[in-house]
């Protein structure tokens, strides 16, 4: 018996040496068809590890347990073993401590075996850590070298194209040229269906040479005027343009940190190509905890500059300030690429800030099949803001586009000025394969339509062979005749500078053709200036400071407010599971109700569209006729702000 328990102790060993660690050995040498193994792969092998280190203390606690019961069960048969029992009985019970001892022995070589599966798995992990790291480290390391190959040759032949054809050198930027393009470099993807744009042919349709300051004022004709460019508005760190009273009420400056979950985009998003985006089943793993009304009400953070617009005595002037306004509300974009959530039809979020911020801003969703969301804003300080978005936005496999569609209105009662522009597009690249990184692109025409004052922004879109600042914006401010009066420079994501035009003319034709108007000015003067994002912000979706307070929980607020929302509120708190299953719920709720609504309606509708937008009436908003552009839009119609006053919130929906 002793010779069978060695054997079978001896074939246990040989089982676990020769399949479980010859197939160990086999991963490691390289001899399968497996694929380098991944970041997921590598996760999962940890937790795979963990999970056998906590088999193995099962199973030494077995051994324990075995172990002290073998050798209780072991010192009973020595002590029937000494009493007087027949010789049958004698036989019985040395076979049953043979067994026993067998079993003890088998229960030990088991365990040991896996002991030393686990500390080979372990041996093994950590080289496949170090080796997946030096991949990983050699593979940015040759991506930073091609990149600067890339830039070398691109610079190469720009100076070999500029010294053949004899073409003048571009004028002196006001802002670094490298800094912008290189934190942009790493973004970009070059492939065959990446569009690129000529330096050339994007760049700005004028050249601006700054005068001297003695024949400016001669040019000009006198000095500046009292109210806007003066010297104390030139301050270059923005301090004259950001607000110094501290706020009134202490509003939260942290929210919990993003978590850091995975998730396959590829498997989500391959059966989605070339559908309306709004309609795409989305987990809450690319949004952010913001709604789209939220995102909206954002472009009100630089509210100060329609504040000191409305002190303007010149119509020219007062357009710079809207205009630098207008692109600052692109600002938050350059690192938000996470979706904000689709609002539910009939949803609102109110920014009632009289104390704080001088305004009271109102949002309402008053369509859902397309997405459309109304925004008015009332201002105390002498301006009002009213406009209807809705967006329109396409996936096209390696880049999202985001289309803004609808006017945006601002008017300033002292004056009478009432401005009207567009939004830009905005394209989120590198969806499936490489880092997400956003640019806008696109013209945005302001006009006034009292004073019939017009500027011309461009957005100029990111090309990798570019020798444009990246994130680059120029304008033009003409007046009711059409003569330049302005000129704008900056980027949307830091500052806008405008600068007084003295005289202009046209330059020399370059060797195509092509004649740039050149603009002599004065110095520039700082408009806007970025403010900086809080401290810990890339743990928190990016948020600016008022990004932070904007899902922040207050009392008084409509039912349908934004902040009462639950998977959002489940989300921002990193409850993201939670969340996905509360979205789905409310998704489906809703659903329910429309079908409802359609069967309400009358037989005369046409298409499900034109019957939603028959059945649903909003709230706050009213569809008139805008007299402006000659489109159907929804303006507020009052008694939102009566309402909460009262708190009589009996007419709002039931949609959380």
């Amino acid at each position: 018996m002793k010779g069978r328990g060695c054997w079978e102790t001896a074939s246990v060993r040989s089982f676990c040496s020769s399949r479980c660690l010859n197939q160990f050995k086999k991963d490691d040498s390289g001899d399968d068809d497996d694929e380098t193994a991944s970041p997921a792969d590598k996760s999962e092998l940890h937790n795979t590890i963990k999970n056998l280190s906590l088999k193995l203390d099962d199973l030494s606690t077995c051994n324990d347990l075995i172990a002290k019961h073998g050798a209780a069960l072991q010192r009973s048969l020595n002590e029937l073993d000494g009493l007087r029992i027949p010789s049958e009985s004698s036989e019985k019970l040395k076979a049953v401590n043979e067994r026993a001892t067998l079993f003890r022995i088998t229960s030990n070589a088991m365990i040991n075996a896996c002991r030393d599966f686990l500390e080979l798995a372990e041996t093994h992990s950590r080289k496949w850590q170090r080796a997946l790291q030096y991949e990983q480290e050699q593979r940015v390391h040759l991506e930073e070298t091609i990149e600067q190959l890339a830039k070398q040759h691109n610079s190469l032949e720009r100076a070999f194209r500029s010294g053949t054809s004899g073409r003048a050198a571009n004028p002196t930027k006001s802002f670094s040229e490298g800094s912008f393009l290189t934190s942009k470099g790493e973004d970009s993807e070059e492939d065959e269906e990446t569009e690129y744009f000529d330096a050339m042919e994007d760049a700005t349709s004028f050249i601006t040479v700054i005068a001297e300051a003695k024949e400016d004022r001669k040019a000009e004709g006198g000095t500046p005027g009292p109210v806007d460019w003066t010297s104390s508005d030139n301050v270059l760190d923005g301090t004259s343009l950001v607000p110094k009273e501290p706020p009134k009420v202490k509003r939260r400056d942290r929210i919990p940190d993003k978590p850091n979950y995975s998730l396959n985009l590829w498997s989500i998003m391959k059966n989605c190509i070339g559908r309306e985006l709004s309609k795409i089943p989305m987990p809450v793993n690319f949004n952010e905890p913001l709604s789209m009304l939220q995102r909206l009400t954002e472009d009100l953070e630089y509210h100060h500059l329609l504040d000191k617009a409305v002190h303007c005595t010149s119509s020219v002037e007062q357009m710079c300030l809207v205009a630098a306004f207008s692109v600052s509300s692109y600002s938050t974009t350059v690192h938000r690429i996470a979706k904000p959530f689709n609002p539910m039809l009939g949803e609102t979020f109110e920014l009632d800030r009289l104390d704080e911020m001088g305004l009271r801003s109102l949002c309402e969703q008053v369509s859902h099949h397309p997405p459309a969301a109304a925004h008015y804003v009332f201002s105390k300080n002498g301006w009002s803001l009213w406009q209807e978005i809705t967006i329109s936005s396409k996936f096209r496999g390696k880049y999202l586009s985001i289309m803004p569609l609808g006017a945006i209105h601002l008017e300033f009662q002292a004056s009478g000025n009432h401005y009207v522009w567009r939004k830009s597009t905005s394209t989120v690249h590198n969806i499936i394969v490489g880092k997400l990184w956003i640019d806008q692109t696109g013209d945005i025409e302001i006009v006034n339509h009292k004073t019939k004052d017009r500027c011309q922004l461009k957005f100029l879109p990111y090309s990798y062979f570019s020798k444009e600042v990246a994130r680059k914006v120029t304008g033009v401010v003409s007046d009711e005749q059409g003569k330049a009066q302005y000129v704008l420079s900056g980027s949307w994501d830091e500052q806008m500078e405008c600068s007084k035009i003295v005289q202009s003319s046209p330059s020399s034709p370059s060797s195509d053709g092509k004649q740039k108007t050149v603009y002599q000015t004065l110095p520039a003067k700082l408009l806007w200036k970025k403010y900086p994002l809080p401290e810990n912000a890339e743990n928190m979706y990016y948020f600016s400071e008022l990004a932070l307070t904007l899902n922040e929980h207050e009392e008084g607020v409509a039912p349908t407010d934004s902040r009462l929302r639950p998977d959002q509120r489940l989300m921002e708190k990193g409850h993201w599971d939670e969340a996905n299953t509360e979205k789905q719920r409310l998704e489906e709720k809703q659903r329910v109700w429309r079908r409802r609504r359609l069967e309400a309606c009358s037989r005369g509708c046409g298409s499900e569209d034109e019957k939603e937008a028959d059945t649903y009436m909003p709230l706050w908003f009213e569809r008139r006729l805008d007299p402006l552009t000659g489109e159907m839009a929804c303006v507020y119609k009052g008694g939102y702000w009566e309402a909460k006053e009262k708190q009589e919130w009996h007419m709002c929906p039931n949609i959380f």
